[in-house]
């Protein structure tokens, strides 16, 4: 039975990287950057992290997870990349129309977050959203079984950890909150 994870946390935490490692090891499988549903808005998008963008990121969550489950129905493991904040996850759950989703939060130093974005090639995220969206992560009431907090060694290794993690059903969450 095909399987969604979901990588999250704040921009700059190494998702895109330890997400496309994790996707590469499944088979079949299905790669979904969280990035790519809100590059979809157009006219009168607000920056995500903006407290008047919170409808606007409920329909691209809805959305993005409306996909996700999609793929994940028609026999895909899905891997989903996103900085999508456990505020998130039940809207994001009831979208996919599975009874369980399994969230792996990274959750690097901020100091570190804001070096990965700031030096990053084709940089679109700036400091101070990055440093906003770590601290919303940071306060969030995240259970510690779906935490990676300062994630060590090469992406390779921590991607490796996160797959027996994954397999071991570590990162579940369904609608009670645990599956």
């Amino acid at each position: 039975m095909s399987t969604l994870l979901v990588i999250a946390g704040p921009p700059g935490a190494g998702k895109t990287t330890v997400s496309s490692l994790v996707s590469a090891r499944l088979s079949p499988s299905v790669l979904l950057r969280g990035d790519a549903f809100f590059r979809f808005l157009d006219q009168g998008a607000q920056k995500p992290w903006l407290p008047e963008a919170e409808e606007q990121n409920r329909t691209v969550i809805r959305a993005s997870g409306a996909a996700a489950g999609r793929y994940t129905r028609g026999g895909f493991d899905a891997v989903f990349d996103g900085v999508m904040g456990p505020w998130f996850l039940p809207t994001f759950l009831e979208a996919t129309e599975l009874d369980v989703v399994h969230y792996a939060v990274l959750l690097p130093p901020v100091e570190r977050c804001v070096h990965n974005v700031t030096t990053r090639e084709g940089n679109r995220d700036d400091e101070p959203g990055t440093r906003y969206m770590h601290e919303q992560f940071e306060r969030a009431d995240i259970d510690v079984r779906h935490l990676v907090i300062e994630p060590e060694g090469t992406p390779e290794e921590v991607a490796a950890c996160i797959l027996a993690r994954y397999g071991r059903g570590d990162f579940a969450y369904g609608a009670q909150g645990i599956a």
